[in-house]
């Protein structure tokens, strides 16, 4: 095995929370791909909202590339532009704007400007500006550059700004939602989504879920054997649905930007608390982004406030974290993923599994109460695996799972030990790359519960990742059952 595909396999197994990186122009040589996924990436984002979705299809390709040449399984996920507004392009490297310096904003439309500058943004929505009232705040990029109407009026209106920074591309615009609704998916999400069908993606995430049924519209597009739905949560519409959407969807995101422009900027802590509480719960990953390095686009090293924002979400019990502008555009993608990586492994030896684990097992009877039977004795199951692990400290829980799903439920729990996720399925592998501590493998398909198990065990053997004297659980059931549920649990010491 090549040098570079067994440094990421040691990055990957010890470290249980996973890194998400948004792809872009910093990240299109493969060599710079390459060590990306060799000093930590997991899953490899690809954000539909820039530019032609033939370049983000070339994206998705240069992935599959890269990790059949590191030997890993990597999943990908493709984010949906939604109804987000935004400007007009800020040409070359951007404009810098500060604090209290005024600037018109006008539609873009017919006689409307092709580009922004420092004194005219344009707005990609037809009538949005006319719609603005006084000391309306109008969030631009992931929030932090914030502007508040000051003289409002059908075709330009004034903004100062109250909060500056700096402007590049076509920003993503906040505008108040009570006058300027959103709805999702949109026309453009869906056939946006028949294309990514066509090169079979692992996940694809809504942007600006409303309500579950937003998440359940995207998935009977997707069909059966689609990719798994990531619903972002960055409005209050969904915040007060939060939990029949993390209940629909089959991943969560944290989208801290627009919801920072959304909902008061002190309540977002606390609902990203309460979303990683809610989705780690329901067994579905939960992803926290925005803004975790972005000092890092243009500086070497992250500012203190960053590593202990990562350090915090770590600590919170988040599945993965995600990287954005710091990789898609940033001076250096590999440099912001090794130290993404650093900060998450120190936090993580302040994290008490036994806590996590013992806490959840009360809330688990709760949180399935509603769902079928077979998912009542996974759980169940799995909740067993977990104690047991911590009696027998067990040197690794081998999940044997064919859609992902026992490997979830078990992964919920924080266990100390490696935790393995076994399958028949290549696409599951990919999928479970997004997994908190789950390290992936792939193995053949077979009949029944017993080859299964013993398989598994040779497998893990054979990966390097247990070895003789070591005492395993593996968590299996009857592939010849047609409702899909793990009713195994087998202890194995390896003589």
């Amino acid at each position: 095995m090549a040098r570079g595909a067994w440094d990421a396999r040691v990055v990957t197994a010890e470290r249980r929370t996973k890194i998400v990186a948004t792809l872009g122009p910093a990240t299109d040589d493969p060599r710079v791909l390459d060590a990306m996924l060799a000093a930590g990436v997991d899953t490899c984002r690809v954000n539909l909202s820039h530019g032609p979705i033939e370049g983000s299809l070339d994206r998705v390709a240069q992935v599959r590339a890269a990790a059949e040449r590191a030997g890993r399984h990597i999943s990908v996920l493709c984010d949906l532009p939604g109804p987000k507004v935004r400007t007009a392009l800020f040409p070359g490297e951007g404009i810098d704007v500060k604090p209290g310096q005024r600037i018109n904003l006008v539609d873009v439309g017919p006689g409307g400007p092709d580009t922004s500058d420092d004194s005219v943004i344009g707005i990609a929505m037809e009538g949005a500006v006319s719609l603005l009232q006084t000391g309306d705040i109008v969030g631009l990029g992931d929030g932090g550059v914030q502007l508040v109407v000051v003289e409002p009026g059908s075709d330009t209106t004034l903004v100062e700004v109250r909060s500056g920074g700096t402007l590049r591309g076509r920003p993503g615009v906040g505008l108040p939602e009570d006058r300027v609704p959103l709805t999702s998916p949109t026309v453009d999400d869906l056939a946006m989504l028949e294309r990514l069908l066509e090169v079979g993606i692992e996940y694809v995430a809504v942007s600006f879920v409303q309500t579950a049924a937003d998440v359940r519209a995207v998935q009977r597009a997707a069909g059966p054997g689609g990719p798994l739905v990531i619903a972002k949560v960055e409005t209050q519409a969904a915040v007060d649905d939060l939990e029949a959407i993390v209940d629909a969807a089959d991943g969560v995101m944290v989208a801290r930007g627009d919801l920072g422009v959304r909902v008061p900027l002190e309540d977002v802590p606390h609902i990203q608390r309460r979303l990683i509480q809610v989705g780690v719960s329901y067994a579905k990953p939960v992803i926290t982004a925005t803004q975790m390095l972005e000092s890092m686009i243009t500086a070497p090293t992250p500012t203190r406030a960053e590593v202990t924002d990562v350090a915090n979400a770590v600590s919170q019990g988040t599945s993965a974290v995600m990287l954005s502008a710091e990789t898609a555009v940033g001076h250096d993608p590999v440099a912001v993923v090794a130290a993404m990586a650093r900060i998450v492994r120190r936090a993580e030896q302040e994290f008490d599994n036994v806590a996590w684990g013992r806490r959840l097992g009360r809330q688990q009877q709760a949180t399935f109460s509603e769902v079928t039977v077979g998912s009542k004795i996974t759980s169940a199951i799995t909740a067993a695996a977990w104690q047991a692990s911590v009696d027998l400290e067990f040197a690794a829980i081998i999940a044997c799972t064919r859609s992902g799903w026992t490997a979830k439920a078990i992964s919920r729990f924080r266990p100390k030990c490696l935790l393995i996720g076994v399958t028949p399925s290549s696409r599951t592998a990919r999928q479970l790359s997004l997994a908190w501590g789950v390290t992936p493998l792939a193995v053949a398909e077979l009949a029944t519960t017993d080859d299964i198990v013993w398989c598994a065990v040779e497998a893990a053997v054979e990966a390097g990742h247990v070895k003789q004297g070591d005492i395993v659980a593996v968590l299996a059931g009857n592939p010849l059952v047609a409702e899909s549920m793990t009713d195994v649990l087998r202890i194995v010491p390896l003589q």
